[in-house]
């Protein structure tokens, strides 16, 4: 966002630094065509409700405009869900909107919201892109342009994803380089797939100003135009934009004596001359505009959320209720109610966090609505489950398509605190006993007790049975509760208990936490059945790397891994292949006098890295899981100012829970601490194992190697702190992540040289949307709004996982590593009626595994991931994608019986060979595949 949106302040249309008009590739004056349109932020620095009424009055005009005039041309900036906002609102105008989108007069579509495109997920996109094409074909017509006016940079994977749904030309403005000085390129994806990319020299708004004055002024004003694009001209015609944020055109531009176009009729007449330059993935250089990095890091919390909805909806609700459908009308439609508040809260301005305090609350809303949606999908699925396993088992299920051997943990009764599969007995750890009397207390009026029982809840329990004796009535709960219950009945006993007083005794089963070392097969599940503990002090076999119970104080080792602490609190790594790194978690606070757009440090910053100090200690060491708590004091400056941080500091204590796991080669830390400083950043250092000049950071679908640097030119300060998603990796250290985090690779020398260490933001303070005066940006971003909420004070935590490794970062299968990390086994207690060797049992009671699973099917292949998987028309849509350098293979094994590609949008395409229930599918680096398969007869 600009002052004047739409274009830099100060800089006249077309010009920017390092080029100077020159370019002629035709003969005779360019023809200037006009694309009347507008930018309009849905929410950003007022909330979406008080920008609509602005927007339903703007639309009001340009309809009235578009019928009285047919030469009239309106493009929407590429979001359909402004054309919804206004229709909720205006369902009289429909038919008229949807006569001008039908003759081409009206451009909608074809994003429901122009995203930011590095804080969602790639598949978050590809649904962004259906539903608004979808929506957009239901006036008329999508507008056939990868439209992209305003997002701040963008990914590498969106040539593909654009020509996946159909769409061959993209037109954008930010993040393009230096060495395009044409208003055109050929922009290539990170698979190799090729869009034509329409460039915006001066912005989405470069005409803003060719018809603001008389009109008599008007051909000097179009003569000016003309100088300062026509070196920037591609072909014979001058792409004139004009429109900006929140405003609409004047409505006797018809009468100008311009053509008039809507950008896809603009577009579609492509008339480039000659080779034009190529870029390859994404587009993030600084040269040409603004491309506002600091929103990576900008309340932080909307990022940490919005990645649990996605992870919610797209890999356990969705994926679970299409396998197993225990409502399947409700839940689809409950699962895209989900995705589409998702990709409501992606947009540029509201997952970001540069809006206002009052937008970013409506923006943590609607991303927790999404989750909560989803997660009502998972327990409606996971109780139908559960009503099919025995109560007193435990239901495991694998959200991902390959075997799992993992950790999950439960709540089992102490008298059957035992697990065993088909396959034998389960390694248990034994973690904590839940006390059993949880409550105490005498009562005259027995009637009282119902105050506290609302349903079948007491104490935070489930209410199991009650007892009357002898002036004592006794509840006993459980956390989860099975069998038959009715309120009415313990009302009736209560009633008929008499008078008082009476001791109410609140008593808990004894139940004990357990973390179980599972093996899952493919999107399946296992049943485990829980039997009377044996004490003879023997451990259950554990299939893959166990903790050594010997390996010391502040140390964790488990074969794979070895993790110690040292006295600062720091961490050493040391892998099996010898990898090493050392001094891993230093916890640095600097200053921060940027903005929501922009992090700025003061010019005498002073960084506080040195805790006052450390304490370690000891929660759990077993054989499964062992974890140290390092505990670090510091005295931070309470605030910065742009002269400096002042003397008043404040003791803050970070809390690193740091856990190993058998059978895993990281380490996972969670860090926790009370936020209560001011104007500041707080930032995680991780020493590489060996020095490096690049990363490699996934996201979107793609794996990005990025040098140490950023491309700068536009006055802004091309600071190298870059996204990721699901990990990044540099110098054989890997960093895997929970949500998009913003990173940076720290120069051991001179800058540009090499890195010895890898910085994790972990919170960013700020005080306003954006500063007029910016050290670290020429000019405002935006409004200068206070955001107190943005200093982002009170509790907060973050978690992730460290691996030191060998080699290259595919060889350390990054990919499925990131993949177990980010999507937990899910474990559901059975609530079923008691073993009884009921079919699908075993002669000891246990379940088999995955034989009752419809549609479930494994996949396997070199870098090849699953990120999403759905129901499609009776078939079944699985998208895959190639997170791999080199050309790999795809191969599915299930029982279904045909297969064929389809579409990102889900169109259906070519037949797919299917030879014994088993898919073989080539892919290119970093494909992504979608892939639709039926199970009997296909429709």
């Amino acid at each position: 966002m600009d002052d004047e949106p739409g274009r830099e302040p100060g800089r006249e249309p077309g010009r920017e630094p390092g080029h100077e008009p020159g370019h002629e590739p035709g003969r005779g004056a360019p023809e200037i065509v006009v694309v009347p349109h507008t930018h309009w932020d849905r929410e950003w620095y007022l909330p979406f409700q008080r920008f609509r009424m602005g927007l339903v009055r703007m639309l009001d005009d340009v309809l009235d405009a578009m019928a009285a005039d047919p030469r009239q041309r309106f493009t929407m900036d590429g979001q359909l869900a402004a054309v919804e906002d206004y229709l909720e609102i205006r369902p009289e105008r429909r038919e008229d909107l949807a006569r001008f989108v039908a003759e081409g007069r009206f451009a909608a579509g074809p994003w429901l919201i122009l995203a930011d495109e590095f804080l969602c997920s790639g598949e978050t996109l590809l649904r962004n892109l259906e539903y608004g094409m979808r929506g957009a074909a239901a006036l008329g017509g999508a507008m056939r342009v990868g439209y992209l006016p305003d997002q701040f940079g963008h990914c590498a994977q969106m040539p593909q994803i654009l020509a996946l749904a159909g769409l061959r030309v993209a037109c954008l403005w930010r993040g393009v380089p230096a060495s395009v000085g044409l208003d055109a390129f050929d922009w290539t994806g990170a698979d190799g797939t090729t869009v034509r990319t329409r460039y915006l020299p001066g912005g989405y708004g470069n005409a803003v100003a060719l018809f603001n004055g008389p009109a008599e002024g008007l051909p000097d004003r179009v003569a000016a135009f003309a100088a300062g694009m026509k070196g920037w001209a591609s072909g014979e015609r001058l792409l004139a934009m004009y429109g900006a944020d929140h405003s609409a055109p004047d409505p006797d531009i018809a009468r100008s004596g311009l053509r008039l176009a809507t950008l896809g009729e603009f577009l579609a007449e492509d008339d480039a001359h000659g080779p034009l330059p190529v870029v390859e993935g994404e587009l993030r250089s600084h040269a040409r505009a603004n491309i506002l990095p600091g929103v990576i890091s900008a309340r932080v919390g909307l990022k940490q959320a919005m990645a649990r909805a996605e992870r919610v909806v797209a890999r356990y609700a969705e994926p679970l209720s299409t396998l197993w459908p225990a409502d399947r009308s409700a839940s689809r439609r409950m699962v895209e109610t989900a995705w589409r508040r998702i990709v409501a809260c992606s947009g540029h301005d509201s997952v970001t966090g540069c809006g206002s305090d009052e937008t970013a609350q409506q923006v943590a809303a609607r991303i927790a609505e999404a989750e909560q949606i989803g997660q009502a999908v998972v327990d409606l699925v996971s109780a139908s489950l559960a009503a099919a396993a025995p109560r007193g088992s435990l239901v495991v299920l694998n959200p991902s398509p390959f075997e799992r051997t993992g950790l999950v943990l439960a709540d089992l009764p102490e008298s059957r605190a035992r697990l065993t599969a088909a396959a034998g007995p389960v390694p248990v750890q034994r973690l904590e006993l839940a006390p059993t009397l949880l409550d105490e207390t005498v009562m005259d009026d027995l009637p009282q007790l119902l105050g506290r029982v609302h349903e079948r809840e007491l104490f935070g329990h489930e209410i199991v049975s009650w007892a009357v004796e002898d002036g004592v009535f006794t509840v006993t709960v459980s956390r989860h509760a099975s069998g038959s219950y009715a309120y009415e009945d313990l009302r009736r006993d209560i009633l008929a208990a008499g008078p008082g007083p009476w001791v109410v005794r609140t008593v808990a089963e004894p139940v004990v936490t357990v973390a179980a070392l599972v093996t899952v097969p493919p999107l399946g599940r296992s049943v485990l059945a829980a039997r009377e503990p044996v004490f003879d002090g023997s451990v259950p076999y554990v299939p893959v790397a166990p903790l050594d119970p010997e390996a010391g104080d502040g140390v964790l080792d488990n074969g794979l891994l070895r993790v110690s602490v040292a006295p600062d609190g720091t961490l050493s790594l040391r892998s099996r292949d010898g990898a090493e790194a050392h001094g891993f978690g230093r916890v640095v606070h600097g200053g921060d006098v940027g903005d929501t757009y922009n992090h700025a440090p003061p010019p005498a910053d002073r960084l506080a890295g040195t805790p006052v100090s450390v304490t370690v200690e000891e929660i759990c060491h077993g054989p499964l899981t062992a974890v140290l708590e390092v505990t670090r004091a510091y005295d931070w400056p309470a605030g910065a100012e742009p002269s400096g941080a002042p003397e008043e500091t404040v003791r803050t204590a970070v809390v690193t829970r740091v856990e190993l796991r058998a059978g895993e080669p990281f380490v996972r830390c969670q860090v926790e601490m009370d936020v209560r400083c001011r104007d500041h950043r707080i930032r995680w250092h991780a020493p590489l194992a060996r020095p490096a000049r690049e990363s490699y950071a996934e996201g979107q679908f793609a794996v990005v190697r990025r040098g140490l640097t950023g491309e700068g030119g536009c006055g802004e300060r091309p600071i190298p702190t870059f996204p990721a998603e699901s990990f990044a990796a540099a110098g054989g250290l890997a960093v895997l992540l929970d949500h998009v985090t913003e990173y940076e690779l720290v120069a051991a020398g001179p800058e540009g040289t090499a890195a010895s260490e890898m910085a994790l933001t972990l919170v960013r303070s700020v005080g306003y949307l954006s500063r007029n005066r910016n050290p670290y940006r020429d000019e405002p971003a935006g409004p200068q709004v206070p955001t107190p909420a943005a200093q982002c004070q009170g509790p907060f935590a973050t978690r992730f996982a460290v691996l030191p490794f060998a080699g290259e970062w595919h060889e350390a299968g990054l990919v499925r590593l990131a993949e177990e990390y980010r999507h937990g086994l899910l474990a559901v207690p059975g609530a079923g009626p008691a073993e009884d060797g009921a079919a699908g049992g075993t002669s000891d009671g246990t379940r088999a595994a995955v034989a009752d699973t419809p549609g479930a099917f494994s996949l396997s292949g070199e870098g090849v991931t699953m990120a999403a998987l759905r129901e499609r028309d009776g078939w079944l849509e699985v998208r895959l994608v190639a997170e791999c350098p080199a050309a790999t293979e795809a191969v599915l094994r299930g029982d279904f019986t045909a297969a064929r590609r389809a579409g990102a949008l889900g169109m259906p395409a070519g037949p797919l060979a299917v030879a014994d229930g088993t898919l073989r599918l080539p892919m290119r680096p970093f494909e992504i595949a979608t892939v639709h398969l039926a199970y009997g007869d296909p429709a």
